[in-house]
């Protein structure tokens, strides 16, 4: 998936209070669905209740919930040079009208989304369980040092996206159906794309598909990072003189170690350098906690791709 469709899920979480889009779009992550995610892709690894991570008597999922339908109409980069009746002809019905309207897209990854009817799902208890899943996840069943759970996922009756691949992209569409007039007709299930240009994705969706979620990120505690960190950084300041000392020779090796450089890309690889049994079941919660996904985290979804 090009970087084309970056800014289509950027918005899309900030519109959405916090939903992120499936990767590739169109599939499916349920409430308790784990995954990570490796080279910019989804790996779906298992699900808590399937799995029987979490026991079936504390399983506490609510019931369908209706989310805000505003929330799910935006776009970005568009506008619409006309918008307008015609008359036809066809063999069967005669004359008949229909509505025609030309989006126009002004740059590469320029988009346009329209979801009817959007619900979702969620773990209820997310906090009485979020603890016995840090002692699972990293100690007892499995060794994850990154994990991301899904907490929520939504649905749509309907889901229509557009994305332009050039600048100045077009589509042309046209709709039969009554008592339009003037007004939109993108996402319309009588509305056809009559022609297009440069649209690098156009499709409908009209299954309800839980094609978006929240998810909670497995992390190390902050006040446990900065410790490695600055036990790191005191270790290695003498290291130049070390090395021209123990290898007798002249290299240069003054580096200069940046604090938050260093936190940015350390999560998980200190705690590989943890003496033995100093983590385990007893100690998980002293260096792990959960954090809601955020757009760092779609950053992840296209680190194969340049910006």
């Amino acid at each position: 998936m090009d970087i084309i469709y970056k800014n289509f899920y950027r918005h899309f979480y900030l519109k959405t209070g916090g939903f992120i889009p499936t990767k590739p779009l169109n599939q499916s992550l349920f409430p308790g669905d784990y995954f990570q995610i490796k080279n910019g892709e989804i790996i779906l690894l298992g699900n808590l209740y399937r799995n029987a991570i979490i026991a079936s008597e504390d399983a506490d999922l609510s019931a369908v919930i209706g989310l805000n339908a505003s929330n799910w109409n935006f776009n970005l980069g568009i506008s619409k040079p006309y918008s307008g009746r015609g008359n036809g002809h066809g063999a069967i019905e005669g004359q008949f009208e229909f509505s025609k309207q030309i989006l126009a897209f002004a740059n590469r990854g320029s988009f346009i989304f329209k979801a009817e009817e959007p619900q979702s799902i969620k773990i209820n208890n997310w906090n009485d369980i979020q603890q016995q899943l840090i002692i699972k996840f990293t100690q007892t069943l499995f060794s994850f040092r990154e994990l991301y759970v899904v907490t929520e996922s939504a649905t749509a009756a309907s889901t229509t996206l557009a994305i332009a691949s050039d600048a100045n992209a077009e589509l042309e569409l046209a709709s039969d159906a009554e008592n339009f007039g003037l007004v939109d007709i993108f996402g319309h299930q009588n509305t056809k794309t009559i022609q297009s240009k440069d649209i690098e994705y156009c499709h409908r969706e009209t299954k309800r598909k839980p094609a978006y979620f929240k998810a909670k990120k497995l992390v190390v505690q902050e006040e446990k990072l900065a410790y490695f960190i600055s036990d790191f950084i005191n270790n290695t300041t003498y290291s130049n003189e070390w090395t021209a000392a123990f290898f007798d020779s002249n290299f240069h090796n003054d580096t200069d170690y940046n604090a938050q450089m260093i936190m940015q890309n350390a999560q998980g690889h200190f705690l590989d350098m943890l003496q033995s049994n100093e983590l385990n079941p007893n100690t998980a919660l002293l260096y792990f906690k959960w954090v809601d996904s955020n757009l760092d985290d779609i950053e992840k979804l296209f680190s194969n791709y340049g910006n």
